[in-house]
């Protein structure tokens, strides 16, 4: 009965989405890829609400259910039927009577399954459509049929592009740039950003903001936009990694299609605050550093997680508390086995949390990692309650793992602050927390 009632409601939900686009014909920004996209999401609604009405997906917002909700302007029902059911009444009163409307939509747009992004394009007409990273092996990829049908998925955004729109990619990646051969529109604009000389929106420089000393804590990164031969700087509080500066340079090709100079540009751009659990920097306890990476984990933003804890120069240790990768169905057991070769030239303790994290913790074991240096656990509540011991004084400790596992509960336990974890942390509403 529940699952009738839920297809009820996304089919009820999406054709009331229809009937607002066709009403009050917004703008739409799209953003897909593997890794990055609601960072890149967050930045890109920073760039596009200054100086226009605009609405962002909420949170992760970006499956069959989200988009509509984020279209219509209502929130998760979750489990409370008359929740959706309000939905429901306040889509049919936006479509009959006219209300004030955003200008621009920022939609998060992704692919669990086959046909997710793919099934958009007979409804769903794009602007702008920005792709970030495709790696080898993406999140999700349990449900399709190789790596590459996932990022044909991911492709079919291109589809929804209107003529005369834009096509942003990350230049830096070539299966993602490659995507640019299968732009029908030839009146279509394309724009590439990355690291890697020859993209349209560059990065350069980017490094560590401390607070005081080279001998304190990270509290950032900082680094130059450049475009068009003008280079400005951008500072990013709270959140670490090359990889974190890449959502500022997809909001930064998004505002040079739009015509903003870099100036502009970069001052939208210091409202932005990189979302919980993506690289996030939160004081531990015994004046430790947290990098909390908890969203989600894939094989590539792992990888990506692991040189950033190698960047970061602790009085104490590197730690580095990992949990299952989940939907990577026949690759999973040897892409964990390559995340646990790689974390043994990074960490001095390795914590992993789940089953299928074992094989982690066995190739680590196999590259040199001593077994005193490796503890496994079932629950990442416990893992934190029992490393909340372990840790000592100026040790840096990256947590990371899917969703499933729920490693911010891991955080909450070894955070300096845990009155402050609905600020601070994923997955802190009160449907989450009853799970």
């Amino acid at each position: 009965m529940r699952t009738l009632f839920k297809h009820i409601v996304v089919y009820l939900l999406r054709i009331e989405a229809r009937a607002v686009l066709r009403k009050y014909r917004p703008r739409i920004i799209a953003i897909t890829g593997s890794v990055g996209k609601t960072s890149a999401k967050d930045a890109i609604y920073s760039v596009v609400k200054s100086g226009a009405h605009a609405r962002k997906s909420e949170k992760s917002f970006n499956s069959e259910i989200g988009l509509p909700l984020t279209i219509l302007g209502c929130p998760n029902g979750w489990s409370n039927p008359l929740r959706w059911l309000q939905n429901l009444f306040d889509g049919f009163v936006l479509i009959m009577f006219t209300s004030p409307y955003p200008e621009w939509l920022v939609l998060e747009v992704g692919a669990d399954r086959p046909g997710d992004i793919s099934s958009l394009s007979s409804w769903l007409e794009v602007d702008i459509a920005v792709i970030t990273r495709l790696p080898e092996v993406p999140v999700h990829v349990e449900f399709f049929d190789s790596p590459e049908a996932v990022i044909q998925e991911k492709a079919a955004l291109i589809d929804t592009i209107k003529p005369g729109g834009t096509l942003i990619l990350f230049g830096d990646d070539e299966r993602t740039k490659n995507l640019e051969k299968r732009l029908p529109a030839p009146d279509a604009r394309i724009i590439t950003f990355g690291f890697a000389e020859g993209n349209d929106v560059r990065a350069q420089h980017v490094s560590f903001m401390r607070e005081e000393g080279e001998e304190s804590w990270p509290v950032g990164i900082e680094g130059h936009i450049s475009i068009e031969g003008t280079s400005v700087p951008l500072p990013i509080t709270g959140s670490i990694g090359s990889h974190a500066f890449l959502p500022a340079l997809a909001a930064a090709a998004v505002g040079y299609s739009l015509g903003k100079n870099l100036q502009e540009i970069t001052e939208a751009m210091h409202s932005y605050e990189p979302p919980a659990g993506r690289m996030r920097l939160v004081r531990g306890i015994k004046n430790t550093l947290l990098i909390d990476d908890t969203y989600n984990a894939s094989p590539a933003a792992t990888v990506a997680a692991l040189d950033a804890l190698t960047l970061v120069a602790p009085k104490g240790r590197r730690i580095a508390v990992i949990g299952d990768m989940l939907e990577l169905g026949r690759l999973s057991f040897e892409e964990h086995r390559k995340i646990g070769r790689h974390a043994a030239g990074v960490v001095d303790l390795l914590i992993t949390v789940g089953f299928r994290a074992r094989s982690i913790a066995e190739a680590a074991l196999d590259s040199g990692l001593k077994d005193g240096q490796i503890l496994q656990y079932e629950d990442s509540q416990k893992a934190g309650k029992e490393l909340e011991e372990l840790i000592k004084e100026g040790d840096c400790i990256l947590l990371k793992g899917s969703q499933s596992t729920r490693m911010e509960k891991a955080v909450e336990e070894l955070m300096a602050e845990p009155l402050r974890a609905s600020e601070l942390l994923v997955r802190q509403d009160a449907e989450w927390k009853r799970k």
